[in-house]
């Protein structure tokens, strides 16, 4: 299929737990193909979730994408709902709020700072596919916003707390939201639409 600027096509999915971000491996491992949906050709995904994280994640045939959403003049809010092990104080709370010092590239360090992190009560306020055993044992759940994207910054931040990440969903970026898509299933937008809610001014 050759894509033109009119023809370029824009999709979410929910990525599902044990699923990497890419259509082709080397590796046995659960693919975007193994989706049940006909993807056209030249696909790919935009800001990969790892294969142990989930929600949403964009996926289209316009390789500017890429370049306008991680343009670093303009940052993009997204939201990662995340359970932790054992309960998160109101004071631990207000250490990752205030920034944490967390590994990077070649042995650095980053100070971390998120745009907005809060405890949750009522999980399925904000997704309903909670049907995880580990919720018996201690553990939190946090809605964290962030408008910076170091490599596996949220699990980083939480065990700079010594806390670790149990389950990670990304729920939202800017005012493109999952909602209420079920794993594994994909929401198709028009392009006008697409960049109105991710809040990028593009001209083909």
């Amino acid at each position: 299929m050759n894509n033109t600027a009119e023809q370029h096509r824009y999709f979410i999915i929910n990525k599902p737990y044990n699923m990497v971000s890419q259509f082709i491996s080397s590796h046995d491992v659960r693919l975007l193909g193994h989706l049940s949906f006909d993807f056209p050709e030249g696909t790919h995904a935009i800001g990969r979730l790892d294969n142990h994280s989930e929600g949403l994640l964009i996926l289209t045939t316009n390789k500017k994408v890429t370049r306008l959403l991680f343009d670093p003049k303009k940052k993009h809010e997204r939201t990662y709902l995340v359970m932790v092990n054992r309960v998160v104080s109101e004071e631990l709370l207000a250490e990752m709020r205030a920034g944490v010092s967390i590994p990077v590239k070649n042995g650095e360090r980053y100070f971390a700072v998120p745009h907005s992190i809060k405890l949750v009560e009522n999980v399925k306020d904000h997704y309903k596919y909670m049907n995880d055993s580990r919720q018996q044992y201690p553990h939190s759940w946090l809605l964290i916003t962030l408008t910076e994207g170091k490599f596996h910054q949220v699990r980083k931040m939480s065990l700079a707390v010594n806390r670790r990440c149990l389950r990670l969903i990304r729920l939202s970026i800017e005012n493109l939201q999952l909602g209420d898509l079920e794993p594994g299933m994909v929401r198709e937008y028009s392009e006008a639409e697409f960049f109105k809610l991710i809040g990028i001014k593009y001209a083909a």
